[in-house]
């Protein structure tokens, strides 16, 4: 039997030393954010890491977000803390901190700024063994990786990354700066909007589940429909999206799916709704804008969601909801025998209201 190690960080790993005030004056700039906040502290202090507060070390820039965790400050070895005015009376030992009225957005911020200089960059230009129609428009500053297969009508915007062993079928669109990661799939007739991001597995643009039941048979429906997809949109890793039966699936800009999401044909998503893993979506389910839907949520088709509902985790979704708010419906965990008992209860319940109105009556009279 093998036994695990934790290992060290790998030596040739990409590694940044930048100043307190470097990272303030970047985040300042309106192309990364454009947030203000008040540096407290020497602006010259070197910051190598982005770190959690409580396994900060020396060098590390934290963040406290939540006020609950305030109490983790006394104790933090880091050498920044990005913090709000409400938590400073608790900044006592601190070399340094940054003020903000949203840490956790400034905290998101830096993340990004931070990536950008430390992530690989593929190099612009077609690798020798990418398969590119003649007949495809590629953009300026475009990347496309090994193995990748670019079809005929296919367009790609400027400086859109197109990972190794990908594939843009025809007259498929990507938008400038989208980034996809090895191994996404985009179907034919296929549009997917600016600086997106989808995750190695993603499929945009396979069949829906379409069938017609004939003599204990199914015979297919072909889909001619496609999908559109909006700008800022981050697809997870293995996560589909259907294209459409007759009309084109819709994914509006912002909205973000998290790992194997299933979206069926002619599913409507509206901007900046969000969805965890394992969720699925069936077909012709409007969901609106502002949503989110908990880890292995479902919805059931043909269905409405209005704006800003949000739907725990493991809830299935049976019948349109047209009120914002929050929506539940797990039936809660216990210890097994205890379970079993409270659901056989559970299917007596129409019986039992039987006997209480029956019950009523006979009191009434």
């Amino acid at each position: 039997m093998t036994t695990a190690h934790a290992h060290p960080a790998t030596p040739n790993a990409p590694t940044l030393s930048v100043t307190l005030g470097q990272v303030v004056a970047a985040l300042a700039l309106p192309e990364h954010g454009g947030l203000s906040a008040e540096l407290r502290g020497d602006a010259a202090s070197t910051i190598q890491r982005i770190g959690p507060l409580e396994t900060a070390q020396p060098g590390t820039l934290a963040f406290l977000a939540n006020p609950k965790y305030r109490s983790q400050l006394a104790g933090t070895q880091a050498s920044c803390v990005i913090l709000s005015p409400a938590v400073l009376d608790d900044v006592v030992a601190l070399p340094a901190c940054i003020v903000t009225a949203d840490p956790y957005r400034y905290f998101a911020a830096l993340t990004r700024w931070w990536g950008a200089q430390v992530r690989p960059r593929p190099p612009a230009g077609i690798h020798p063994s990418a398969v590119v129609s003649s007949d495809a428009v590629i953009g300026q500053g475009v990347s496309i990786g090994p193995l990748a297969v670019v079809e005929a009508g296919a367009v790609i915007g400027d400086h859109a990354t197109i990972g190794a062993q990908c594939s843009v079928g025809e007259r498929a669109r990507i938008g400038a700066h989208t980034r996809l990661a090895p191994q996404v799939v985009i179907g034919f007739d296929c549009v997917v909007g600016e600086r997106c991001i989808f995750h190695s597995g993603v499929v945009i643009g396979a069949d829906g589940f379409g069938f017609a039941p004939h003599q204990g048979r199914w015979e297919k429906i072909e889909q001619l429909g496609a999908v559109r997809i909006g700008d800022d949109v981050e697809l997870g890793a293995n996560t589909c999206v259907d294209r459409g039966a007759l009309d084109d699936t819709v994914i509006e800009d912002g909205v973000k799916l998290d790992n194997l999401v299933q979206i069926a044909h002619n599913v409507h998503i509206g901007e900046h709704t969000a969805m965890a893993g394992c969720v699925g979506v069936a077909g012709s389910a409007r969901i609106g804008k502002h949503c989110t839907v908990g880890g292995a949520g479902m919805i059931l088709g043909h269905l409405t969601l209005a704006d800003n509902v949000h739907v725990s985790s493991g809830t299935l979704i049976s019948r349109s909801i047209h009120q914002p708010g929050q929506y539940s419906g797990v039936f809660p965990f216990d210890e097994n025998a205890s379970w079993e008992k409270n659901a056989a209860t559970l299917r007596q319940l129409h019986a039992l209201r039987d006997r209480i109105r029956t019950l009523e009556k006979q009191v009434k009279s």
